[in-house]
């Protein structure tokens, strides 16, 4: 396959999705009067959302991981500010996703563990961008149902992972594939999804759907000619498992380099093998060894993202499209990797919950903030469509959980939440049914199986290996925890807190009852 090929075959889908569009929606949003200082006279930035599936918040370069090669991650931050601690609410793919989409918290949004993201929301960042005037599309996986499903997206090419939820459903991706490799398997490999163990990607390095999230997104940039300023949302499906990165990219690290899995005193409990005859286990002590070969592969996987993301820039400055893009760049979950003999996601555990995320300002923002700074303000998935919507000069709905990072950048010591809210309901047969708070400094969690307590301090300890609940030193602060988290479930109602007591639920609650009503505005 070469490049002509390729922009044959994935430049003509961008075609059809762009064809026939004409004519903006401006009804469901309402424009700040004010002109904002983001603006290059009335010219609004483009919006670029780079996203990675399961990338652990500490596998970046920037965030002071010694071994990882992230250099174009590492370059955003640099010109821009990377938000130390940054998690995701709910941390498994789909309600990750309803929070990025709807700017709401999990209670609001409806999902409080690993279900299907809904249709009818009242607030949706393509839908309101695209009643703004942006033209909207997105690129790579958005694990939506339907697949195909747009939420005010102009257009979408969509790489799935192979997931079939729709029936006759076949990804954008898939579908290339087969044009571009007939007779060639995209499985080629045989390591599932969910799998732990990493293998080198037996075909082409162009045919790897990380390839073809990053030319597909290249592709959309070099011929973007309409007038309006867009929002792209490029989501690369990797490092999520498989981890099967091309040669070169596995090359790039030794088994040895791997940094080993951190274990807690508290761990124990979790070293036998949840499934001794499967790959995918949720749990298990796989020996060290052999969660170094995951770490390998998983970080080659993000260094071949790396690479994509860099294409993805410099066609932007080949435009002269960067300085008037805001980009933000972050991941909708983590990956344990073995680290307390866990696996996989859906834990309050820095591996799972704690993300990677970075945002670049456009060129003219009178920030307050130098570049390259890091901010340990509490930030969350929610936070990026009322980011989104203060860059393109939309008042921000009251009613969003969310706040506009702008107000960071334009005053550091802003007024900010003081903590962010985690949970996740069973997932894994036998898994913990949950919830926390964390300030980046304390993290709480709350076992609602059995009213178990964990608390951690992160700045002394921030592989969480040492669980302060039961020292007596730490009584007040515990107190101070259990306080706060059940103030925040108090409009819950009974099933979560009970006479100001946190409740225990031996059932599981995967929604709230605004699942299926929008939350009102």
């Amino acid at each position: 396959m070469n490049r002509r090929e390729f922009i044959k075959t994935s430049g003509a889908a961008i075609s059809i999705s762009m064809a026939g569009l004409s004519g903006l929606v401006n009804g469901g949003v309402q424009l700040s009067n004010e002109k904002l200082d983001i603006r290059l006279g009335d010219k609004r930035p483009n919006l670029l959302l780079l996203m990675t599936d399961q990338q652990r918040g500490d596998c970046l370069g920037c965030a002071g991981n010694p071994v990882i090669k992230t250099p174009n991650m590492d370059t955003i931050a640099a010109d821009g500010v990377l938000f130390s601690s940054a998690y995701v609410s709910v941390p498994s793919c789909t309600p990750a996703r309803a929070g990025l989409l709807t700017g709401l918290s999990p209670w609001h949004h409806g999902m409080l563990g690993y279900g299907r993201v809904g249709q009818n929301y009242t607030f949706k960042l393509p839908q309101m961008l695209r009643e703004a005037g942006y033209y909207t599309f997105g690129i790579g996986k958005m694990h939506w149902y339907p697949q195909k499903t747009l939420h005010g997206f102009h257009g979408t090419l969509v790489d799935e992972s192979g997931r079939v939820e729709t029936p006759d459903f076949i990804s954008d991706y898939r579908r290339w594939f087969a044009e571009t490799a007939p007779g060639q398997d995209p499985d080629a490999l045989g390591i599932g999804w969910n799998s732990y163990q990493a293998g080198v990607y037996p075909l082409d390095e162009r045919l790897h759907p990380t390839y073809w999230t990053g030319t597909t997104a290249c592709h959309f940039l070099e011929h973007y000619n309409k007038p309006e300023p867009f929002m792209l949302k490029v989501s690369f499906a990797r490092p999520h498992s498989p981890y099967d990165p091309p040669q070169r990219y596995m090359d790039l690290y030794q088994v040895e380099q791997m940094p080993s899995p951190q274990v807690g005193d508290w761990a124990a409990k979790y070293a036998p093998l949840s499934h001794p005859s499967r790959d995918d286990i949720w749990h298990g002590d796989r020996g060290v060894q052999a969660a170094k070969v995951s770490r390998r592969g998983y970080y080659g996987s993000i260094s071949f993202i790396d690479e994509q993301i860099g294409r993805i820039i410099r066609t932007l400055k080949k435009k002269g499209l960067y300085d008037n893009t805001l980009i933000l760049f972050v991941s909708d979950h983590g990956d344990m990797l073995g680290d307390h003999h866990l696996w996989r996601k859906t834990y309050a555990y820095e591996g799972s919950a704690h993300v990677p995320f970075i945002l670049k300002w456009p060129r003219n923002f009178q920030a307050a903030i130098d570049r390259g700074s890091v901010l340990a303000n509490p930030v969350e998935l929610r936070d990026i469509l009322p980011t989104f919507l203060d860059a393109a000069g939309v008042t921000v709905p009251p009613a969003l959980d969310g706040k506009s990072l702008l107000t960071l950048l334009r005053n550091k010591t802003a007024e900010w939440r003081d903590y962010i809210d985690l949970e996740h309901a069973y997932v894994y047969a036998g898994s913990p049914n949950w919830t926390g708070l964390t300030d980046g400094v304390w993290k709480y969690i709350y076992d609602a199986r059995d009213g178990s307590e964990q608390l951690f301090n992160l700045h002394h300890d921030p592989y969480e290996r040492i669980d302060l609940s039961t020292q007596s030193a730490y009584a007040a602060a515990l107190a101070l925890w259990r306080e706060r988290m059940a103030d925040h479930l108090s409009e819950r109602g009974p099933a979560f807190v009970q006479n100001n007591q946190l409740a225990i639920r031996t059932s599981q609650i995967l929604y709230s009852p605004y699942y299926s009503h929008p939350y009102p505005s």
